[in-house]
Formats: C-alpha cells, structure tokens, sequence
C-alpha cells in the first residue's frame, strides 16, 4: 500500500491512529536509548546530548498527542498497545547490529569507535527515513483537520538530518559510500515494518 493511502486509513481510526502514535513513540524512544548507550562515558559533545535529548522528547510529545485520538489506552509499550510490535521493536536493534557489524567487518573499527561510528550511520538512515514519513503523517493531519500534528517534529528532524551529515563528513573519509549501504539496508527494515502494519490495519474479514 502506498504510505500515504495507509496512513489515512490508519488516522481515520481512533483505536489504530493510538497505536501508530504509540508505535512512533516507542521507536523514538529507543532511538534516544542507543544514542545515550553509544556515547564515551567522558569525550561526549553537546550535538550528541542534544540528539538524545530531542528524541526522547519526540517519544514524550508523541505519546502525549494519544488522548486526542480519543481513544482510551496505549499507557505502556506492551505489544497489543502497537502496531506490528515485533517489527517495531526489532527495527531499530537489527539496523543497529547489522550496521555494527559492517563496520567492524569492513573497516575494522571496534571499541568506543565503533559505537561512534554506528551513531552516526544509523542516526543518520534513520534522520532520512523521519525526513520522508514525518511529512507526509502531517500532511494527512492537515486534510483531516486533526488536532494532533507533528510540524515541530518534521523541522527538527530536517535539522538533525544536517547536523549527522556535518558530522560524518568530519569522521569519515567517504561517507556517502557507507550512507547508500545503510540507506539500502534501513529500506528493507522499513518495508517488512510497513507491510506488517499494513497488514494489521486491513479489515479482517467476518467469521461466518
């Protein structure tokens, strides 16, 4: 299904638009998680507290914005308060381990280098992904007239996509070769996430 058109279906039900939000709350959340587990316990930079602390403010605000679907629940991130639970928890987690393991394999980093460097690969898939779905979720809450939107959102993301950008051309030599690899692999993940939330979404059909 084309992202837009599932979306829409997703925002045109309080119960499913929760559990979306929920979804993004919790993939937010443990972005700021991995960003804060990757750092050096003493060499840290005001970009990387600054990362981790506005992802973990999108989970909040995310999180925050459910009451105005008007649907009761989704307090926690148990798997039947999401939506395609094992993809969303696993995203994340796989990008990060098969990014950590192209880098030690392919450029023999190890260390708190290596946890430097997977930071910045997979921030960065990650920043691209946000700056294509972040936009189109608000321009479905637009033509819905919703209360809820993700504006603030879709402007700090576009500015983090830039600052990982900065930081990769100052750390690696080429990064754009690793960017298209990361890019390819973060697409796979994305799709088997999309296609199972697709699949959740689609209206089962009666029991007889």
């Amino acid at each position: 299904m084309e992202l837009k058109a599932l979306i829409k279906q997703i925002v045109s039900s309080p119960e499913l638009h929760a559990k979306w939000l929920n979804s993004l709350s919790m993939m937010e959340n443990t972005g700021a998680r991995k960003i804060s587990a990757s750092e050096h316990d003493q060499l840290v930079d005001e970009i990387v507290l600054k990362h981790a602390a506005e992802e973990a403010r999108h989970a909040y605000y995310l999180k925050s914005q459910i009451k105005k679907t008007g649907y009761e629940g989704c307090k926690t991130y148990l798997s039947h308060e999401l939506l395609a639970p094992i993809q969303s928890f696993q995203y994340l987690h796989a990008l990060d381990a098969s990014i950590s393991r192209y880098l030690k394999n392919e450029m023999g980093f190890e260390g708190n280098e290596l946890k430097y460097a997977a930071y910045l690969l997979v921030t960065y898939a990650i920043e691209v992904r946000a700056d294509d779905l972040y936009p189109v979720y608000e321009e479905v809450l637009r033509e819905n007239d919703s209360k809820i939107s993700v504006r603030m959102i879709v402007v700090e993301e576009q500015g983090h996509l830039e600052e990982m950008i900065q930081q990769m051309d100052e750390f690696f030599v080429e990064w754009k070769h690793h960017a298209e690899f990361v890019e390819k692999l973060e697409n796979q993940l994305f799709e088997k996430w999309i296609e199972k939330v697709d699949e959740m979404v689609k209206p089962q059909p009666e029991l007889i």
